[in-house]
């Protein structure tokens, strides 16, 4: 398995224990422990992997408590996603050049065309790991009609 080096985790860890912190979230040791695995991993674990990788040392460890704190993180801006969203899977039909905007709090999903985004260059380190079959860009943000709900500040 692939591990980031040991001073950036520990700077990941104090951004986490600040993040909480200001947040006035407790910070038990499940949750520690949970943070130490994403954010000691390259590879962008999943949360089943992240329940295997601790239930040795953690038997009591929950899978809700591991998606619940996942999703902490993530509302935190400690982590981020990828792939599939909570709910389901989403399917796209339209063959064409296209991107997409992602409400991240309602899901809506809405195509938009860039012609800058299809000629962005993939750096050639992007080989690496393998070809490329194609690409395309996933914008994340808060959508018009959750704005609109949204109390003013």
């Amino acid at each position: 398995m692939l591990k980031v080096d040991g001073h950036e985790l520990e700077r990941r860890l104090e951004l986490f224990r600040e993040a909480a912190r200001a947040a006035g979230i407790k910070l038990t040791h499940q949750r520690l422990e949970i943070f130490r695995e994403v954010a000691g991993s390259l590879e962008h674990p999943s949360a089943e992997s992240v329940h295997r990788a601790l239930s040795a040392s953690m038997p009591t460890l929950s899978h809700d408590t591991v998606y619940r704190t996942l999703w902490m993180l993530t509302d935190l801006g400690l982590v981020s996603t990828l792939g599939p969203k909570r709910e389901s899977v989403r399917f796209d039909a339209n063959p064409e050049p296209h991107h997409h905007f992602v409400c991240l709090r309602c899901g809506l999903a809405r195509d938009f065309v860039s012609t800058e985004l299809n000629e962005l260059r993939i750096p050639d380190s992007v080989s690496d790991f393998g070809s490329i079959q194609a690409t395309q860009v996933e914008v994340h943000g808060i959508c018009n009609d959750c704005q609109a709900q949204q109390p003013a500040d």
